[in-house]
C-alpha cells in the first residue's frame, strides 16, 4: 500500500512521517510556481468576448486543447445541431450515493468530510436499496412537464457508477488505514450493480425514454475520485508531487482553496496507472454509447490535464465512430464538443454562437435532492427562465434531484407540471423556434421574442399582462393578417404607425384573469411583414 503525505489541516489526524512531507514541500513549490506562471497563449489572450461561440472564460479552462480541432474530426452534424436547438426545455438529474446522506450540492460535500467520514460514504453502496426508483414514471413526469430531453448522472465526481459497467476500479484510497490514508489495491466496478438494489438505472432510463421519444443526454464526470488511477485531476482527494505538471493552473488554484493548502500528498501515478485510468475512462464512455441504444448527448463534465490530453483526444475520435450524431458537452474538450451550458445563469442578451447552449439551473438549492417544499423556485421562475433563455438563442434545463429512495419531491413535481401546462398553450413559441435576428430578442422587461424557423411567424411573449392594449414596436404585421393569442380563437384588432409602432388590442374578456388561456405568461403570434 502506498502511503501519503500527512499534512496538518482541518482533519486532526496522525502527522506523516520525513518523506511524507517532502512530498508536501514538492507539491506547495511546484504548485505556487505554476499558480504564479499561469500561461494562456498569446493568440486567446487578445481574444474578446468568444472564439467560434464559446465564451472566453471557457476557453480559459483549456489552455491546452487546440482551438482548431485536428485534421479529420469531424464535429455531430448539422442534422444533430438543428435537433438540439428544437429540444429547448428538459430536466437535468443528479441521482448517486450522495443522495443518501443528502448534505449539499451533489457529490462535492465528499471533499469536506474527514477521513472516517470519507471511508463510511465510500461504502455507502453496500446497503442502498432505491426500492421505490420508477424509470417509467420519471418520465411520465417529464412527459407531462414538457420536456424534451433529460440528462442523468450515469457517474458523478465521487466515482460511483450508476450503470452496469464492466471496468474495473483496482486502486483506491482506504481513508482509514493505521497510521494514516493510503493507496491499497482492489477488484471491484464501484457501481450500481453491487448494491442491494442491483438493477442499471440508465438501461431503465433509457428504455423509457426511448419509448416516449424523450431525448436522452447522459452525464459522465472526467475526474474519480474514488478510483486512485485517477488521481490528481480536478481536486483530487489525492495529489501529488507533479501535480503541477498534470494540472491547469486554474485547478491547482482550486485545490490549494478547496484543501486550505493542506491536500493528502501519494506518490505520482506509474505510466502503467495512467494508462489504466485513460482506457477506464474510454471503456465507460464506450459503454455508455454501445449498450443504450440511440444517445442523443454526453454531457461531460470537468477536465483532465494537459499530459493525457492526446489520449483523450483519441477517445472523443473513439466516441464518434460508434455514435457520429452525438452531441458532446465542451467541458474538457474544448472546441471538439458540440454544445456548452452556462450553469445557474443566463446570458444577459443575445448568444450569436456556433455552438447552441442549454442554461441549466437548479429548481431548488442544488442539482439533488431538495427535502424543503419551499425552496422550490417555482412554476413561474420555470416559465420566465425558458422564456428568457429560448428568445437569446438556447434552451433551459431545470435542474431536479430524487431522493435516496429514488422519488422526486411532490412539490418539484407540481411546479414542473404546471409549466407543462403552460408549454400545451405556448409551446409553439418554444419549440423548434430560433432567435430574431440583431437584438430583437426583447423589449423593455416584459416582452420577449421567438419566431419560427421558416420565418413565417413572430412571438411576442408577455411576461406580465399589459392591461387593454400592447405596443411592441420591433414588429409590423403583414397587411391584412391576423394577431392571434395562443389558446384562444378570438382575432385581435391591431393597427400600426410607423412612429408609435404596432398596437395590439386585448378585449375586455380578457382583462379578467380567470378568462385566459394560461398563467404566468402570454404569446401574442403575430406574421410579420418582416422579420
Amino acid at each position: 500500500m502506498q502511503k501519503p503525505g500527512r499534512l496538518p489541516g482541518p482533519f486532526n489526524e496522525v502527522q506523516s512521517e520525513t518523506m511524507n512531507r517532502i512530498h508536501r514541500r514538492q507539491f506547495l513549490v511546484s504548485t505556487a510556481a505554476a499558480v504564479s506562471s499561469a500561461w494562456i497563449p498569446p493568440a486567446l489572450a487578445q481574444l474578446a468576448g468568444h472564439y467560434q461561440g464559446f465564451p472566453l472564460s471557457q476557453l480559459k479552462d483549456d489552455p491546452y486543447i487546440e482551438r482548431v480541432p485536428i485534421e479529420g474530426y469531424r464535429n455531430a452534424p448539422v442534422s444533430a445541431y438543428e435537433a438540439f436547438q428544437d429540444m429547448k426545455f428538459g430536466v437535468r438529474i443528479h441521482w448517486g450515493i450522495y443522495s443518501i446522506w443528502n448534505r449539499g450540492p451533489e457529490s462535492w460535500p465528499f471533499l469536506e468530510l474527514s477521513f472516517a467520514e470519507r471511508q463510511r460514504y465510500n461504502d455507502l453502496y453496500k446497503s442502498w436499496n432505491p426500492a421505490r426508483f420508477d424509470a417509467d414514471a420519471w418520465m411520465n413526469i417529464f412527459a407531462e412537464s414538457g420536456m424534451k430531453m433529460f440528462a442523468f448522472t450515469s457517474k458523478h465526481h465521487e466515482g460511483f457508477s450508476m450503470f452496469d459497467t464492466r471496468t474495473r476500479v483496482r486502486n483506491r484510497a482506504n481513508w482509514t488505514a493505521p497510521g494514516g490514508p493510503c493507496i491499497e489495491s482492489c477488484d471491484l466496478a464501484y457501481s450500481i450493480m453491487e448494491t442491494p438494489f442491483r438493477r442499471d438505472v440508465v438501461k431503465e432510463l433509457c428504455d423509457a425514454a426511448h419509448k416516449r421519444g424523450i431525448k436522452i443526454d447522459l452525464y459522465f464526470s472526467h475526474p474519480d475520485w474514488y478510483d486512485a488511477d485517477f488521481r490528481p485531476y480536478v481536486v483530487h482527494p489525492l495529489q501529488v508531487p507533479s501535480s503541477a505538471q498534470l494540472m491547469t493552473a486554474r485547478d491547482l488554484e482550486r485545490t490549494r482553496r478547496t484543501y486550505h493548502g493542506h491536500p493528502v500528498i501519494v506518490p505520482d501515478p506509474t505510466d502503467a496507472e495512467v494508462a489504466r485510468m485513460m482506457q477506464r475512462h474510454r471503456t465507460q464512455l464506450v459503454e455508455l454509447l454501445t449498450n443504450y441504444g440511440t444517445i442523443d448527448m454526453i454531457c461531460l463534465d470537468m477536465w483532465l490535464g494537459p499530459k493525457v490530453w492526446p489520449r483523450l483526444r483519441a477517445t472523443i475520435m473513439e466516441l464518434r465512430k460508434i455514435q457520429p450524431n452525438v452531441m458532446l458537452r465542451n467541458r474538457g474538450i474544448g472546441n471538439y464538443g458540440d454544445y456548452f451550458t452556462p450553469e445557474r445563469a443566463v446570458p444577459a442578451s443575445q448568444v450569436g454562437s456556433d455552438k447552441p447552449w442549454f442554461s441549466i439551473d437548479p429548481l431548488g438549492t442544488d442539482f439533488s435532492y431538495e427535502p424543503d417544499a419551499s425552496k422550490y423556485k417555482g412554476t413561474a421562475w420555470i416559465v420566465q427562465t425558458l422564456i428568457d433563455t429560448v428568445a437569446k438563442g438556447g434552451g433551459l434545463m431545470v435542474g431536479v434531484g430524487p431522493s435516496a429512495m429514488g422519488e422526486f419531491h411532490p412539490e418539484a413535481i407540481r411546479q414542473m407540471k404546471a409549466a407543462g401546462a403552460w408549454l400545451r398553450v405556448n409551446g409553439e413559441a418554444i419549440y423548434a423556434t430560433r432567435p430574431r435576428d440583431g437584438d430583437n430578442w426583447a423589449e423593455g422587461d416584459t416582452v420577449r421574442y421567438t419566431r419560427s424557423k421558416d420565418r413565417r411567424f413572430v412571438y411576442a411573449i408577455l411576461t406580465a399582462w399589459p392591461g387593454p392594449q400592447v405596443v411592441l414596436k420591433s414588429v409590423c404585421p403583414r397587411t391584412s393578417s391576423s394577431v392571434r393569442l395562443l389558446g384562444s380563437d378570438a382575432s385581435l384588432k391591431w393597427r400600426f404607425d410607423a412612429d408609435r409602432g404596432t398596437t395590439i388590442i386585448l378585449p375586455d374578456s380578457l382583462q379578467q384573469q380567470s378568462n385566459r388561456p394560461c398563467e404566468y405568461a402570454w404569446t401574442l403570434r403575430i406574421e410579420p411583414a418582416h422579420v
